[in-house]
């Protein structure tokens, strides 16, 4: 037994008889107190494993720990920061007793290293174990860790008794481990003790009963950064679900859950509301409070925190040119030192060694340099992740913020053009997060200046004087990379303005697409989108120039400081320098690069944010209105204003059946009771005056009452104040004197109740400008209220809006507004009614609801919706009208004129008192009324829109084709049963389109950019090595010297060093030029790339066939043109060349260590394993979380754009808190998708980081394990470790690029697949110059056996019909919707595919025909009037071919020369986009006109009269008939009147023809198709 023990003692104590001895006390053994030591540790691992592995036993099954157990017990960062220092003091301690060990001679002794072993898995397993109790919440097994601390408190403290005593070992490293661990040691009690304070699980008769915080109570949360444990915190390790899930399906919305309390924009709009308020103090009301200050109060903590982390991990960043120099040096003192006079102190039979000694270890200063690599990143990415998450926080306030200030802004603000939409949509899209994004680089303001000091004073210190040549060099250069910057910056604003333009132009055209085709028109407009384009390049070539300057500054300011440095170095010292100086001082120019590269960034910056405040400060200084009180009765109308109706207040009166004579009033009115001033009053006005802000009186003396429950009319002209009226008595105009009352009386009806309902306290307010939420038509009419089937069908009929839901693709649950239909104005008016209906309210303010209405549509709304839903709930309306022909429905009249009032009363009291009114009213009335038989004919405007609609969303044979943006991608998606398919798809990288985007650059720009690039990256790996060569032979021709006791002569080695020298400087002048070479090539490259594409694209859409434009929905084609084409511009570029650069850099990193050191290669085997997995897992994630911030940004900003259009009515509805609570919602949405992306960078990063520092670890043990068998000199070492440093700062910039190339070349596919779409055949199989010069001259039409389908897989829209029209004729064709008139009349114009038949027009078959030459020798008008934005001589004549006199000649024809004439400018006046400045029935003239320019001698009319008045209608035909008299002319009729007179009538049924004949004749046929027609239409 004896002998085993001695046996296993010898090798832990060593073979020294001496080292067994107790006879000096059993304590002095300095072998028996390590032994010692080792109990806790022992005690610890045998106590803790059962429990950890029953523990772990049973909770494999449920693999997910619950949210709820994440509760942390007090002191728990504490506990971890301290274990973490316990580990690193181990370590220490570890390797000062092997690194002893291996100095004494002899055997091992085990008991200097064995304790710190345990002790390091001890310490381990101590935070292993309480993170497991932690999770399941089980204090009283804490006491384990209690006793162990105890314990090993005890047995350390009697070690360092021991060492104390010892006179001589104050100057040894251990007695200062073991002090500190006696330290960590009794803080670790101390937090031990204060948990079982805090929670008394033990010792006390009642525990804590503890809940885990309210955020994880709500499952809802997924984002855990806030509660896990300190190194889930700082590796991101709770994310690796996330991210590696992704890889299965898509992250969506539910999966990323609601934001933590903390970080919710409410939360901080109230930290930073506070810190605003709390800067107007009692005495100094009016101080406008500062924004900084408040941002610095409630969001200034974490900043401090963020600097903090951010200076350690900076001076941390110079551990690794200490290390890389101390290490070579060491390396090269190892090599020239012969092995055999180390010498070791023994003390009381012990070794120590002095701290200098340690260091002297190169193996230790590897694992030194390793841990201060990993330290530094996790701060580094610890102070990025507080920065962010900081700056949202920030965001989200602000936010909130400008928000409420939008909801309480004076709307004479809004309307006299202070604050404009575009300066509020500003606010929110550019100013919150430019000053969020200064949030994330202000750390590096204060923390830069440290680090460049820092750096130039090491640099000093290896270099010497000449260090400051080379920073001088980085430092003046910096202005220039501001300056640079800057002109970047101004650039981009121009190109924004020029594409813009692009895009407003390309709009134009698609929109106009049918016009164009028919007219032959399309390459005039191509060519005027291509001028546009071409301005647009030549900005983005000064754009891409000034890039390119930039990161060339990048890539040449350290080659530039390095030459300067050892030049000046060189002449200085008549000598190179040693390798450790060299690459030290390589090292420290690489670190310097990276701040004063970003100083210019911030110092933009910050000009930026700046401004920012400064506008934001305006904002929230702008006037408000007053409080909400005023509502509640008793108060007058406080300080608002509202929108002043700049709307559609052209008196369209329509004319108007007989049944509203005005003589018959006297039939008895809806309610006889005339309000008297003892009745119910729900408004009342007395001696108001009211303005819009700017001092002019816009309502002067007004006195009015509107009584409750009646239906109040305000008549009046155009611009006399009555919109300003009712948006007075809504208190959003400023009350000069007098003021509104409202009655307080519904208020009390509802408390007996007990609940109050908010609603009855709302105006239902139908504004004159329609304004509509980008939401579903439900949504939009419910407006929050609760969805009533019954009420919601009543509203709907009485507004007539169930056909126009029909039509809708989803009905009503179609999403309208910017990112869904666009519907036309009439429909926009009748939701916004509907809405008004809608609400539970007890007064309803209807302004001019009837003015985008047709007739039909505004008598059946008065009829069923004003008098019947209204009246019969007793709700007091006030209804603002032109349509004077209700005013006998109403029971209560208020006629304003000029901002007064002019007449209050019932009808009965203006005829009795003022009967000249009345009669002007009268004849205002009958001059609507006349012309009234043939209007009730008349094809509504209605069913007009209604087509027009239903031709948005497609063409009649695509009804199931509405095709989706990515399908492709969908598909992909949705085999979710195949994981294996789903996830490799997701996960390869694009290379076709890669390889696609780069070939439109052009072949030789991508040979010279790869060519350059290696060229350069060569070059710049050949002056590192070529500095290496020069240093450590100049440090070797000197070291061998010294030893053999010889001198080596000096001549020969300046010689040397002067060839050296010289062949450095051209290796760096080569580098230089390389740089800018490449930066130019790849900018370069993406221009012309970016050019060819748009062009293609551009082509490719303007020619293909019209089918293309009924399937694609136009939105879809438009982002082509705008998003992607914007992407590829700008940004694929510059990713591209930092793509490339980071992977050069770590290849050409990688390589040079393994050439220096192969053994290198084994351990990059299974490093390049895990970055494979890191980067397939994290683009994945990226992309998907990518796509969420953007999908959720895009609510937001319409969110704050639509409340700022719809201001007056969300506050006449008082739906403000509803508004408010929703704009948190799309907040915080955006918020979590933006900090999960951010997160997840940092995941990325902090992996990325470690493996770098297990690389440069790696490469480190590889030089010194070489070294010790002599295998190369020390500049190589120095040579290989800087590289691997450069390896560390470039791994997560390729997976990044890598991540957003991928993002971007997205772009690419969307903009490809468009250009396989087919062109139309534009050749034909005659050429141009066969056909006679003025064909078609006499205009002779033969259809023979025509059949004609819109696509090769349709069913064909004409069947085999047969024709002929002679020359001149006046032919009508005519047929049910759907009958194929229309696909006839395209046919004429080869627009669809003719697959069998032909048409012959004198004498040639049409489809022989190059299209340009068909097409501009025949004439159509259009169903729906185009107007292009230009002049009215542009609109008529694009192809400037016409004299003045012919233009006006076709305007006279058309009955608007009168018009243009009083236009300023004539044919010059302006045309706004789509037209807008003219009515529908202008617009429609003017298509007339266009087609009379065209003199062709064949003219077709589709539908053209559809939105023209009768009596403009009845002198058209006229005319058509004189003007064209020797023309064929086609007409295709809706309304069978229009054709009456024509000398061929065709009738047409399912594409056939059936009935063919004179129209006298086919009326002679009783049953037949024409005749019924003429019956229903009459």
């Amino acid at each position: 037994m004896e002998q085993l023990d001695g046996g296993r003692a010898l090798s832990f104590c060593g073979n020294n008889s001496t080292a067994y001895s107790v006879k000096n006390g059993v304590l002095n053994n300095p072998c028996f107190v390590d032994a010692l030591n080792l109990v806790p540790h022992v005690f610890l691992l045998f106590i803790t494993f059962p429990i950890l592995f029953i523990g772990w036993g049973s909770q494999s099954s449920k693999v997910q720990i619950h949210h709820n157990t994440w509760l942390h017990f007090p002191g728990h960062n504490m506990r971890w920061i301290l274990t973490f220092l316990l580990l690193l003091v181990h370590v220490c301690e570890f390797s000062e007793g092997i690194v002893c060990n291996i100095r004494v001679m002899g055997t091992n002794h085990l008991h200097l290293f064995m304790p710190a072993f345990m002790g390091f898995v001890a310490a381990t397993t101590s935070v292993v174990y309480y993170h497991n109790i932690e999770t399941s919440n089980f204090p009283k097994l804490l006491l384990v860790l209690f006793i162990y601390w105890v314990l090993a408190f005890i047995t350390k403290s009697i070690k360092l008794w021991k060492f104390a005593e010892d006179k001589g070992a104050a100057q040894y490293v251990r007695l200062y481990i073991t002090a500190l661990l006696v330290i960590l040691y009794g803080l670790l009690m101390a937090v031990e003790i204060n948990v079982i304070r805090v929670r008394k699980y033990v010792f006390f008769a009642n525990p804590q009963k503890v809940k885990p915080p309210e955020d994880l109570q709500d499952l809802g949360v997924r984002f855990l950064q806030p509660f896990v444990n300190l190194l889930s915190k700082a590796t991101y390790w709770w994310m690796n679900p996330l991210i590696i899930g992704a890889h299965k399906r898509p992250i969506e919305l539910k999966k990323i859950g609601k934001l933590p309390i903390a970080m919710r924009a409410l939360t901080n709009y109230l930290r930073l509301k506070d810190a605003y308020e709390d800067q107007r103090t009692p005495e100094d009301p009016d101080r406008s409070p500062s924004i900084w200050r408040s941002m610095y109060r409630a969001f200034g903590r974490p900043i401090l925190l963020s600097s903090t982390f951010r200076y350690l991990a900076d001076l941390l960043g110079f551990a690794g040119p200490l290390c890389i120099s101390r290490i070579v040096d060491q390396l090269n003192f190892e090599k020239d030192v012969p092995e055999g006079n180390n010498t070791t102190v023994t003390h009381f039979e012990n070794y120590h060694m002095s701290s200098y000694d340690l260091l002297q270890n190169s193996s230790i200063l590897a694992v030194l340099l390793f841990l201060a690599l990993i330290l530094q990143r996790t701060f580094l990415q610890a102070s990025y992740y507080v920065t962010i998450e900081t700056g949202i926080n920030m965001r989200g306030a602000l936010l909130a913020m400008i928000y409420n200030k939008i909801l309480r802004l004076s709307t004479s603000n809004m309307s006299m053009g202070e604050m404009t939409l575009g300066q509020i949509n500003n606010l929110v899209a550019i100013e919150t997060n430019q000053l969020m994004w200064f949030l994330f680089l202000c750390p590096n303001l204060w923390a830069m200046p440290v680090q460049i000091v820092m750096g130039i004073i090491l640099l000093r210190h290896f270099m010497g004087s000449s260090a400051l040549v080379g920073a001088a060099v980085i430092v003046l250069l910096a202005p220039v990379q501001y300056l640079i910057a800057t002109k970047l910056a101004d650039t981009q604003k121009i190109t924004l303005e020029h594409s813009t333009d692009r895009v407003k132009k390309t709009t134009e055209i698609l929109k106009g697409i049918k016009l164009l085709k028919l007219y032959a028109w399309e390459n005039i407009f191509c060519d005027s989108v291509e001028e546009t384009r071409g301005k647009e390049l030549t900005s983005l070539r000064t754009f891409a120039f000034y890039t390119s300057m930039s990161i060339f500054m990048n890539a040449a300011i350290p080659i530039a400081a390095v030459l300067a440095t050892f030049v000046t170095y060189h002449i200085l010292n008549k000598g190179g320098p040693s390798p450790s100086q060299a690459f030290a001082a390589l090292s420290l120019f690489h670190i310097l690069v990276t701040p004063l590269f970003l100083l210019s960034t911030v110092v933009r910056f910050a000009v930026k944010a700046l401004v920012s405040v400064q506008k934001l400060g305006e904002f929230l200084q702008s006037d408000e209105i007053g409080d909400d009180s005023w509502r509640n009765g008793d108060i007058s109308v406080s300080f608002e204003a509202g929108k002043k109706p700049m709307g559609m207040t052209k008196a369209i009166n329509r004319k108007q059946p007989m049944r509203y004579q005005m003589d018959n009033y006297e039939q008895p009115t809806r309610r006889q009771m005339r309000p008297s001033e003892t009745e119910d009053v729900a408004v009342k006005v007395t001696g108001g005056s009211f303005t819009w802000g700017n001092n002019l009186l816009t309502l002067s003396d007004i006195n009015i009452r509107i009584p409750t429950g009646q239906l109040t009319m305000i008549v009046g002209q155009v611009g006399c104040g009555k919109s300003s009226l009712l948006l007075a008595m809504l208190g959003e105009m400023q009350a000069i004197e007098g003021g509104v009352y409202w009655s307080k009386q519904p208020d009390c009806e509802v408390i007996h109740e007990g609940n109050i309902s908010k609603n009855r306290n709302s105006v239902a307010y139908a504004a004159q400008k329609s304004w509509l939420l980008n939401a579903t038509v439900e949504e939009n009419i419910t407006f929050g209220s609760p969805f009533n089937k019954q009420r919601y069908k009543a509203v709907i009929d009485a507004c007539s809006l169930q056909p126009d839901i029909d039509l809708l693709p989803f009905g009503d649950q179609t999403e309208i507004g910017e990112r869904g239909i666009n519907l036309s104005g009439g429909q926009r008016q009748r939701i916004c009614v509907a809405r008004a209906l809608y609400q539970n309210t007890n007064i309803v303010f209807l302004d001019d609801p009837f003015s985008a209405l047709d007739i039909h549509l505004s008598d059946h709304l008065m009829q069923e919706g004003i008098l019947k839903f209204l009246q019969d709930d007793k709700r007091t309306v006030v209804l603002v009208t032109h349509k004077l022909q209700y005013l006998i429905h109403a029971d209560w009249i208020i006629a304003m004129k000029d901002g007064t009032v002019l007449r209050e009363g019932t009808l009965k009291d203006i005829q009795t008192h003022d009967i000249e009114l009345y009669d002007h009213w009268k004849t205002l009335m009958n001059r609507q009324d006349q012309g009234l038989e043939k209007d009730i004919q008349q094809d509504s405007q209605t069913t007009l829109e209604r087509k027009t609609l239903r031709r948005a969303f497609y063409s009649r044979e695509a009804k199931n084709q509405i095709d989706d943006e990515d399908e492709e991608e969908e598909a992909e998606e949705e085999d979710d049963d195949n994981f294996s398919t789903t996830t490799n798809r997701r996960s390869k990288i694009p290379w076709k389109v890669c390889w696609c985007y780069l070939s439109s650059g052009g072949f030789f720009m991508v040979f010279l950019m790869i060519f350059s690039k290696l060229l350069k990256h060569s070059v710049i790996v050949a002056i590192d090595y070529w500095l290496a060569n020069w240093t450590s032979k100049i440090n070797n021709s000197a070291g061998t010297g010294m030893f053999n006791g010889t001198r080596p002569t000096n001549t020969t080695v300046q010689g040397q060093d002067s060839y050296y020298l010289l062949v450095f400087i051209i290796l760096c002048a080569a580098g230089i030029t390389l740089c800018l070479i490449t930066s130019l090539t790849v900018e370069f490259l993406g221009l012309s790339a970016a050019t060819n594409l748009h062009h293609n694209l551009l082509n490719k859409i303007i020619h293909a066939p019209i089918r293309f434009f009924d399937i694609t929905p136009l939105g879809q084609i438009l982002n082509r043109f705008s998003a992607d084409t914007n992407i590829i511009d700008q940004h694929i570029p510059s990713t591209l060349e930092s793509l490339t650069r980071s992977t050069l850099l770590c290849l050409s990193g990688i390589g040079v260590i393994a050439s220096i050191t192969p053994i290198f290669l084994v351990a990059l085997v299974p490093l390049a394993v895990a970055f494979y997995f890191i980067q397939k897992y994290f683009r994945v994630a990226s992309k998907d979380l990518q796509d969420l911030d953007d999908s959720t940004q895009l609510p937001l900003l319409c969110h704050f754009s639509e409340t700022a259009e719809g201001l007056t009515t969300i506050r006449a509805f008082r739906h403000e808190a509803r508004f408010k609570q929703r704009m948190l919602e799309l907040t915080d949405t955006n918020n979590t998708a933006y900090l999960f992306l951010s997160a997840a960078n940092r995941w990325l990063e902090v992996r990325t980081d470690y493996l770098g520092a297990v690389i440069v670890l790696a490469a480190a043990a590889a030089s010194i394990w070489s070294s010790h068998y002599g295998l190369h000199p020390g500049g190589l070492v120095g040579l290989g470790l800087t590289y691997a440093l450069t390896v560390t700062n470039y791994l997560n910039w390729v997976v990044r690029n890598l991540a957003d190339l991928e993002v971007q070349m997205a772009a690419v596919k969307k903009v490809n697949s468009f250009l396989s779409t087919e062109s139309e055949n534009y050749e034909g199989s005659m050429d141009a110059s066969q056909v006679p010069e003025n064909w078609p001259q006499d205009g002779e039409i033969k259809i023979q056996g025509l059949c004609v389908r819109y696509d090769p897989m349709l069913k064909p829209v004409l069947k085999h019909v047969n024709a002929y029209i002679k020359p001149g004729q006046k032919v009508g064709i005519c047929g049910r919707t759907g009958s194929g008139k229309s696909s006839l009349s395209l046919a004429f114009f080869n627009m669809v595919d003719i697959f069998e038949g032909k048409i012959i027009i004198d004498g040639i078959d049409i489809c022989k025909l190059p299209l340009q030459t068909l097409r501009s020798r025949l004439s159509i008008i259009l169903q729906d009037p185009v107007l292009f934005s230009g002049s009215i001589r542009f609109n008529l004549d694009p192809e400037k071919m016409c004299t003045d006199d012919r233009l006006w000649e076709a305007l006279e024809i058309a009955q608007l020369k009168n018009m243009v004439k009083a236009l300023p400018g004539g044919l010059d006046a302006v045309v706004t986009e789509g037209g807008e400045n003219f009515s529908v029935g202008q617009r429609q003239l003017f298509c007339l006109a266009r087609a009379f320019v065209r003199k062709s001698s064949i003219f077709i009319m589709d539908e053209a009269t559809a939105s023209i008045d009768m009596a403009t209608e009845n002198i058209l035909q006229k005319v058509v008939m004189t003007a064209f008299a020797d023309r064929t002319v086609v007409t295709i009729a809706h309304r069978v009147h229009t054709i009456l007179t024509a000398d061929l009538v065709i009738v047409m049924k399912r594409g056939n023809i059936m009935e063919y004949d004179k129209p006298e004749t086919l009326l002679e046929q009783e049953d037949g198709m024409f005749a019924s027609f003429v019956k229903a239409d009459m």
